[in-house]
């Protein structure tokens, strides 16, 4: 019971079929049939989101370390820099995605046009 189809077989535009590979066989499928961005995406955004709070730390610590009062000024504005950090981030990882999900869905209808019977209309 997962939350989506399983996919076990890929098509290539060659009408062969590759099996699926896990993420580490994807960085050496030299024909590029599938994208290991959207499967990595995931990870960016975790280390950019331990970036945003070194990031503030390190604002709280420069603020103690010019001044006590620049300091407690700094501390009191380290969460809006570590919240507009993972905002930034966060856009980021999404259009990766979207730049990703649309070149996938472009070579679902060309594969659909392509196809003799043109797009299944049953489902």
């Amino acid at each position: 019971m997962g939350k989506g189809p399983a996919r076990t077989a890929v098509p290539t535009t060659k009408g062969a079929v590759m099996q699926d590979q896990g993420s580490f066989g994807l960085l050496f499928d030299l024909s590029f049939t599938e994208f290991v961005t959207t499967r990595v995406v995931k990870i960016l955004f975790v280390i950019g989101v331990i970036c945003a709070a070194i990031s503030a730390l390190s604002f709280i610590v420069a603020g103690f370390g010019a001044s006590f009062i620049r300091g407690l000024l700094f501390l009191l504005l380290s969460p809006a820099v570590f919240l507009i950090g993972v905002v930034l981030v966060r856009i980021w990882c999404e259009m990766v995605i979207v730049i990703f999900r649309i070149a996938e869905n472009t070579g679902r209808l060309l594969e659909q046009k392509k196809s003799p019977l043109g797009p299944n209309l049953d489902s």
